[in-house]
């Protein structure tokens, strides 16, 4: 996949030559053209902006080496202005855009692009989030780096894309590593129990509870099997035996009892 960068300052994309988006450039699955508008300026003074029309706060990123800029992209593919106006981004999008093989990303900066360039070349404007950013730079960053978890071959290991976060609508559960016990706190027995079903619907029942706790409204959105939907009302009941103060943690025992009751 080739992907091309048009910014002010797309030095900030540096950081995408490590990592997954590093090793995938490494492998040639991917392909970042930077193009810096500052290369392309209105006058001898390097001015890339000017005032708007009308009057207001800021400069507003001329027309003119945007349009110079996308002349030299050959294979421009679809064309996204990161914008605070855009759709916000989610997994969905990210995996659409992940089977094209040509992306152009203008980043804006100031107070944006001059509406022309917009009307003209842009095919979708997305937002990465409701906040202020200083510029698309880094919000191009956080569109790449998603986009590169989905090609074939980026990642080492395929079935951490499957298991992680939004990939099928839900949160990715809680993670533990050793040691086993971490200054009171132990890891859930049933992911040290050898039971490899047990730590299985174990996974999928905290995925579930996690997703419902901290994000009911991806919850709201789940079709459950009848399987998923007794496994998270067993871990519930489970929850609400929880000794005072264990918080997030209960044992394999009351798993256990859980499942008899059900």
């Amino acid at each position: 996949m080739k992907i091309n960068v048009i910014a002010v300052f797309p030095q900030i994309l540096d950081s995408l030559n490590y990592g997954v988006t590093g090793t995938a450039i490494e492998k040639n699955i991917l392909e970042i053209q930077r193009i810096d508008l500052k290369d392309y300026p209105l006058n001898s003074y390097g001015s890339i902006d000017d005032k708007p029309f009308a009057g207001s706060e800021g400069m507003i990123i001329s027309p003119i080496p945007i349009s110079k800029a996308i002349s030299l992209v050959k294979n421009k593919g679809k064309v996204i202005y990161l914008s605070p106006q855009g759709k916000t981004l989610n997994q969905k999008k990210v995996k659409e855009l992940a089977t094209l093989n040509d992306l152009t990303i203008i980043c804006g900066r100031y107070e944006g692009i001059d509406q022309r360039i917009i009307d003209e070349y842009v095919d979708e404007e997305i937002s990465i989030g409701d906040y202020v950013l200083s510029g698309g730079e880094i919000a191009a960053t956080v569109l790449i780096d998603s986009i590169v978890r989905n090609l074939p071959g980026a990642l080492g290991n395929e079935k951490s894309l499957t298991n992680d976060s939004f990939s099928d609508g839900r949160l990715k559960g809680h993670s533990y590593t050793r040691p086993r016990d971490f200054e009171g706190r132990e890891v859930p027995d049933e992911l040290v129990s050898g039971n490899h079903e047990i730590m299985k619907e174990w996974k999928i029942a905290n995925s579930l509870w996690v997703t419902k706790q901290k994000r009911p409204d991806l919850f709201s959105n789940l079709q459950l099997s009848e399987k998923e939907m007794i496994l998270l009302q067993k871990y519930e009941l489970a929850q609400k035996n929880l000794r005072k103060g264990d918080g997030w943690k209960y044992s394999w025992k009351v798993w256990k009892r859980a499942i008899k009751r059900t």
